[in-house]
This record gives C-alpha cells, structure tokens and sequence, in this order.
C-alpha cells in the first residue's frame, strides 16, 4: 500500500489483536479483523503532523 504514513502500524496491529482476543474471538480470527482494521485506517490516508505520520 503507497502510503507514508504507516508510523506505529505495529503497535496499532498487534493492540487490534490483543483487543480481539480480549473479545473472545479466537487467534486466526483475531488477526484477520485486525489486519481489517488496519488496512482499513490506512486507506483513509490521513496525514498528521510532519515526516512519517501514524
């Protein structure tokens, strides 16, 4: 994905995950919901601050 603004998409990734078990959904489909959801932030292209956004 062409985007620079991908600073802190591993912490974002790995707290989705976290949150999804947290909500009783099991490993695989905890990944996958949070790949979703940060597939999803990332489209939306925002652009915060200068350099390297989140």
């Amino acid at each position: 994905m062409d985007n620079p603004n991908t600073h802190g998409t591993g912490c974002t990734l790995s707290s989705a995950i976290a949150a999804n078990l947290a909500k009783g959904l099991p490993l695989p489909a905890a990944v996958t919901e949070a790949k979703k959801y940060l597939t999803e932030a990332l489209l939306v292209m925002l652009d915060l601050g200068e350099g390297s956004g989140p």
